[in-house]
């Protein structure tokens, strides 16, 4: 008897300390998730604020540089290389900031299509540039020009109140410009795979207005702010020429369009030059993506804005996104 109940106490021994390091492995697991959640959030929101000095910096950068514009400036001044570095669509190093480090991208609205001002010659070659039907390239370009005008009168291939009104879920044309691109999801012809697939990217609402940005200029491309799938789809462009303009681009901005000739030829040339300007929008789009320094989390942010020396602070706030997915 003495020996089977030495063997129960064993047992039950053995058993309350397999359950307590079942519950001590558990607590120690539990503790190091919470921390490792500390870790993160505390990461994420130190990335996050890095980010936001990055747009600061390049705000402040930005507004220097229009100020200077406004001056006679010589080529050889100690500020130009700081100037160059904060150029659009140019590599912009890490600048380390407190514990940790930011990228930033700056693109300027003159690189993109004005969809309130653009004419239907424009309209057409951006959507030259996707796999359709020409017929479902004039509808999309002549709805775009239908939706914004003030009559309700539809051009050939356009769309007026009576195409909205018979859809499934009816609207009427809008008759006004556009407000957002994502309006166009509304006009005929244009497919979400179509807007999402590059036509967002290709488009905007701001490009600025007044003497300091002629009326001109809104049918017309920045050719030193416009992508590479906007370089794409003008006219005779191909995939080298669109690679040897922006090699150009990283040693220094295109100062005049005789600069072009030589690097894309004299036929090409004539070709894009009805469409291209180096004009500059007062509209800036600055992504910033932040991350501390060891730590594996990103954090990304966008803001456009209006840059004018005559403002009071020197610029306006268009548009802020928070949780940005950054690319580079």
């Amino acid at each position: 008897m003495l020996k089977s109940e030495n063997g129960i106490v064993l047992f039950l021994v053995l058993w309350v300390l397999t359950l307590l390091s079942v519950i001590v492995g558990e607590f120690c697991y539990a503790m190091r998730t919470e921390v490792n959640i500390t870790r993160n959030f505390k990461e994420e929101t130190q990335s996050y604020y890095i980010a936001m000095a990055g747009v600061n910096r390049a705000i402040a950068e930005l507004i220097r540089n229009e100020a200077m514009s406004q001056k006679a400036r010589y080529p050889d001044s100690e500020e130009e290389e700081e100037e160059i570095r904060w150029r659009v669509n140019t590599d912009i190093p890490a600048i380390y900031f407190g514990d940790g480090q930011f990228e930033v991208k700056i693109g300027n609205e003159s690189g993109k299509v004005n969809i309130n001002r653009a004419d239907s010659r424009l309209l057409r070659m951006i959507v030259n540039g996707f796999d359709l039907e020409d017929s479902d390239k004039d509808v999309i370009a002549d709805s775009i020009l239908d939706w914004r005008d003030k009559n309700s009168l539809h051009r050939v291939n356009g769309a007026e109140d009576d195409y909205y009104r018979s859809l499934p879920e009816p609207y009427e044309c809008k008759d006004d410009d556009f407000d957002c691109v994502e309006e166009l999801l509304l006009v005929r012809g244009v497919t979400a795979e179509i807007f999402y697939g590059g036509l967002r990217d290709m488009v905007t609402v701001y490009q600025g207005e007044g003497s300091r940005y002629r009326r001109a200029g809104f049918n017309k491309i920045n050719i030193n702010a416009a992508s590479s799938p906007m370089l794409r789809s003008l006219p005779q462009m191909t995939d080298d020429l669109v690679q040897d303009i922006i090699e150009y681009r990283k040693e220094d901005d295109f100062k005049s369009l005789t600069e072009l000739p030589p690097i894309v030829g004299p036929d090409v040339y004539r070709a894009i030059a009805p469409y291209i300007t180096l004009q500059t929008s007062p509209y800036f789009t600055i992504k910033s993506e932040g991350t501390v320094e060891g730590g594996q989390t990103h954090q990304g942010v966008q803001a456009m804005v209006e840059i004018n020396t005559r403002l009071k602070k020197g610029y306006r706030m268009i548009q802020w996104v928070d949780g940005l997915e950054y690319q580079s």
